[in-house]
């Protein structure tokens, strides 16, 4: 049977996450609109798109780099994206882990309820699919950081997903809503925060610009609100260099 099929090892491999995977408190739901919407948030590496396959409040599919899904690009992407950044003496057994993970990846990830996203000419293909689900009345949960720093807490944002709403507003006549959510895997809890609507009136790229902006200061804002504690950043970092969601008080 092919890993990618998903009858038998998809759900044993969600059960055996969820039985070891921290159970993450949801706080905050009565932000979530009744309507689709697209929730952005912080990816806290592996913790993100785990946490919201097993936790999420709502019926959503999560935007996840379409090169996991497929077998002869996982290990050159896992490797560049998750294990580059790590000490140059263990790099050749992240080079090999990378290539060992294959067969899980592509059967989870084409499994779980995810929607594939490219940055190449099949980028239509995620905005079709995007669509389509938003249109059944799921919503989508989409991480887009990108190896930019822009705040300790997190990086800076890949804007095109915004354009999925234009196509929503365009296919349906209605905005839509960007929520933004913050991760705090060290406090075992996910904040959501309140609706940003979506003006199809205004050009494409300001739109862009200010959704990200206003979603970015959102969710720095949510976790700087909390309780001092460690942040699980974007990049692979050494844990002992993880930053603070706050600086120490006198």
């Amino acid at each position: 049977m092919a890993w990618h099929s998903g009858r038998v090892f998809y759900p044993a491999i969600r059960g055996l996450i969820r039985l070891f995977f921290p159970r993450i408190r949801v706080v905050g739901g009565e932000n979530c609109p009744a309507e689709p919407a697209i929730y952005v948030g912080n990816h806290s590496q592996m913790y993100g798109p785990i946490a919201c396959e097993l936790y999420f409040p709502v019926r959503r599919y999560t935007w996840c780099a379409g090169e996991m899904m497929h077998r002869r690009e996982v290990a050159a992407y896992a490797y560049r994206d998750f294990w580059s950044q790590k000490p140059r003496w263990t790099r050749p057994f992240y080079r090999l882990l990378s290539h060992l993970i294959t067969p899980l990846s592509v059967c989870v990830f084409n499994n779980a309820d995810t929607i594939p996203v490219y940055h190449d000419g099949r980028l239509i293909a995620t905005f079709r699919q995007a669509l389509a689900r938003l249109q059944e009345g799921a919503s989508m949960v989409i991480f887009p950081e990108h190896d930019v720093p822009a705040h300790p807490i997190l990086a800076e944002f890949q804007d095109k997903f915004v354009d999925t709403a234009r196509m929503y507003a365009a296919k349906t006549g209605k905005p839509i809503d960007f929520v933004p959510f913050y991760l705090a895997p060290k406090r075992r809890e996910l904040h959501i925060g309140r609706p940003i609507r979506f003006d199809p009136a205004r050009p494409i790229a300001e739109e862009r610009q200010r959704i990200c902006q206003e979603l970015h200061r959102e969710i720095v804002g949510i976790a700087e609100a909390l309780p001092r504690h460690r942040v699980v950043p974007y990049r692979n970092i050494p844990k002992k260099d993880y930053p603070y969601n706050r600086p120490k008080e006198d």
